[in-house]
């Protein structure tokens, strides 16, 4: 069921996302012939007055059609409302409008996590230190960090108890390399002050510290809509800027952090073991997913929204957009390139799983 979980929230925020492009264009009185939610073969579909509506067999993909390149559709092609015939600016809110659907619902979401089942804290506040790491680096110990010590402030930054104070910590190492960093430390009934000089790392800054929540981690939910909304939008904030960290440490140290990207598999794989362990996260499991699936998409690669929206932009400067037999070769490049790539994350990841499945299975033979 957890499995089931986690492949029901991906294929809703496809659904969001294609649900987007689709509104977009009908409330612009643009013609659309088709809307799918998956790929591969049909198992339902209904015709409506116009459109197509059809579930298809795997789940994780959807569509928007236009009939503007069906040879059977017998609209005129030189009909106002067919897409392509629409001014640029009505084809750029199409086409972003599946990203910034998926934007919205992933701020709803995370309201919702807030209001009904509540965000997480430590019972007390601080980042605690869980243990050091001499083997990577003695930085901490040479600077007298202990294991069990709390940090209540870096560099007059105060942590109380919420999460975001590691993520904040981390920062401050990471921007600080072969600079001090004032920590005030509770160790016992004691409070002291420690210079700690984080060691210079590809990644930033580092002290060879494990981090971890002071105390034991609560969920508080929040009654106050207004209050709600902005936490929602405090945490909406956060996993953007975490997002867009993720996807520029992935160019600047492409070597190290391309075994890290995951492939549908893993993704279903994260999702079913937070419905199993903690259900109360799916909504912000959902939320993260959104969100990437918005920045992903709003890339300016080839078949992604970002690259239909750079022909967009090539078009409004030259005043007539490229040629079509150029436009469709970068296309299909891009789509033989993306897909080459999810099948070979699906390979390697299902591979993965299954080792792993066998792993287990020898424990308790």
């Amino acid at each position: 069921m957890s499995v089931l979980a986690a492949i029901a929230v991906l294929a809703v925020l496809i659904l969001v996302h294609e649900f987007g492009h689709f509104i977009a264009a009908r409330s612009q009185g643009i013609h659309v012939n088709r809307f799918s939610l998956g790929f591969g073969p049909v198992l339902w579909k209904y015709q409506g007055p116009e459109t197509e509506y059809a579930i298809r067999a795997f789940p994780l993909g959807g569509f928007v059609g236009f009939p503007d390149d069906d040879p059977d559709t017998e609209i005129p092609p030189n009909d106002p409302n067919l897409l392509r015939n629409r001014p640029i600016l009505d084809r750029a809110i199409v086409i972003s409008a599946g990203v910034i659907a998926n934007l919205i619902f992933a701020y709803m979401l995370l309201v919702a996590q807030v209001s009904l089942i509540g965000i997480g804290q430590a019972s007390q506040p601080g980042v605690l230190i869980q243990q050091l790491a001499p083997e990577v680096s003695d930085v901490a110990s040479k600077a007298g960090l202990q294991a069990g010590d709390v940090i209540l402030a870096a560099n007059q930054q105060q942590f109380g108890k919420s999460l975001q104070g590691i993520d904040t910590l981390r920062d401050i190492i990471k921007s600080n390399p072969n600079q001090s960093v004032q920590l005030e430390i509770a160790r016992g009934d004691k409070k002291l002050s420690v210079n700690v000089i984080p060691e210079d790392k590809p990644n930033g800054g580092s002290i060879g510290v494990g981090l971890a929540p002071n105390g034991k981690v609560e969920r508080r939910t929040i009654s106050n809509p207004i209050q709600a909304l902005s936490v929602g939008a405090t945490e909406f904030q956060r996993i953007v800027t975490m997002t867009f960290k993720g996807f520029g440490q992935l160019i600047t140290n492409f070597g190290e952090t391309a075994s890290q990207v995951a492939g549908p598999v893993k993704i279903v794989e994260m999702g079913a073991n937070i419905a199993k362990n903690d259900t109360g996260s799916l909504l912000f499991f959902g939320a993260l997913i959104s969100i990437n699936l918005a920045i992903i998409n709003i890339l300016p690669l080839p078949a992604l929204d970002g690259g239909q929206l750079a022909f967009l932009l090539i078009e409004g400067l030259r005043g007539k957009p490229l040629p079509n037999r150029i436009q469709e070769g970068v296309m299909q490049t891009g789509l033989v390139l993306l897909l080459g790539l999810g099948i070979f994350l699906i390979v390697k990841e299902t591979t993965q799983l299954t080792t792993q499945l066998e792993w287990v299975q020898k424990l308790f033979q």
